[in-house]
């Protein structure tokens, strides 16, 4: 007799209809909880209402973001100073490591390398395309098509781009890559793109800027428009080239959406982590930090070396996050 067959068969109602009790408890409770709270704050004086709305208010998203979001980091960073399975404090021997070993040290060059040019060359195309189209015809056409690459996730883009840069070694096969057969069509001998590096990640950071340049266009178009029309037909009265114009009166007017373009894209780039593991796995010298940080800590096992990679990575963010909210407060203040 088959040993399969002797044994019971549980139906999907079977495995689903405990969780569901489950759910349904929770739920039950956590509306209880919420009801009493404001039977409670009904039949309470007026301090005790204001004390009960925040802990209504508040509570939930403070227990949320300290499950989520702190503990995580405190416990991330008690992990640093920590053996590989964290069993032994090491003190700053996994900082030392992330900075004198040459494999480490070619991923923080490339997370600053991917940190320097995606959010400048990101954001110079945004403005330069929102400013080209701002008085075209059918303007909104040409935006929706470079903003559509945002619609994609990292790792479509990063197959998408993967197919651009395909390389066929057998020259009797024709070529799938586009830019390879770019390259043959000028008589040109293509090259196995993503395996020579640093030209590799030039071509991943690539990948980057086209999903970007959508962002910083569309918020940056935004802010053009917010331009008083009679600060611009007086530019035009004086016989301002559109240079000037650009340079003198629209840059300045919008200086405060562009660094928060700037760090927004910043940020993002210094997390990237998709393009590099779908394009290269973070082979071939194209490795950053989000990407090492992984495989430290889940390829590897080593939670110290994947931990302190995390805090390098934080601590890199704060300075970016402090001076872009100084200049907030700052065009708050000239307000």
């Amino acid at each position: 007799m088959n040993v399969a067959m002797m044994i019971p068969q549980r139906s999907l109602w079977d495995t689903v209809l405990p969780n569901l009790t489950i759910l349904g408890i929770a739920i039950a409770a956590f509306l209880g909880v919420i009801f009493l709270i404001f039977v409670l704050a009904e039949r309470a004086s007026n301090n005790v209402q204001n004390i009960l709305k925040y802990i209504v208010f508040l509570a939930p998203a403070a227990l949320l973001l300290l499950i989520g979001l702190i503990y995580p980091a405190i416990r991330t960073l008690i992990f640093s100073f920590m053996n590989a399975n964290s069993s032994e404090f090491v003190g700053f021997d996994n900082y030392t490591w992330a900075f004198t070993i040459p494999e480490i040290r070619i991923v923080l060059r490339n997370t600053l390398i991917w940190t320097l040019l995606v959010p400048i060359l990101s954001t110079g195309l945004g403005l330069a395309i929102a400013y080209m189209t701002d008085r075209m015809k059918r303007a909104a056409v040409i935006k929706s098509l470079i903003f559509m690459p945002m619609a994609i996730s990292f790792v479509g883009a990063g197959i998408i781009w993967r197919f651009v840069y395909t390389y066929e070694a057998n020259v009797n096969r024709p070529e799938i890559g586009l830019l390879s057969s770019i390259w043959r069509a000028m008589e040109w001998e293509p090259r196995n793109w993503l395996l020579e590096a640093p030209l590799n990640t030039l071509l991943l950071i690539v990948v980057m800027v086209w999903i970007q340049t959508g962002f910083a266009m569309v918020v940056l178009s935004a802010a053009m428009r917010n331009i008083p029309d009679e600060i611009t037909e007086a530019a035009l009265l004086d016989g301002t080239s559109n240079f000037r114009r650009f340079t003198r009166i629209t840059i300045p007017m919008i200086r405060a959406t562009i660094v928060v373009v700037l760090t927004t894209i910043t940020i993002g780039t210094l997390k990237v982590f998709d393009i590099v593991r779908t394009m290269t796995g973070g082979n071939f010298q194209t490795n950053v930090i989000a990407n090492e940080m992984y495989s430290q800590s889940f390829r590897q096992m080593n939670y110290g070396t994947g931990s302190a990679l995390a805090i390098i990575l934080f601590v890199a963010i704060i300075p970016i996050i402090i001076y872009n909210v100084r200049q907030l407060r700052l065009e708050r203040t000239e307000r």
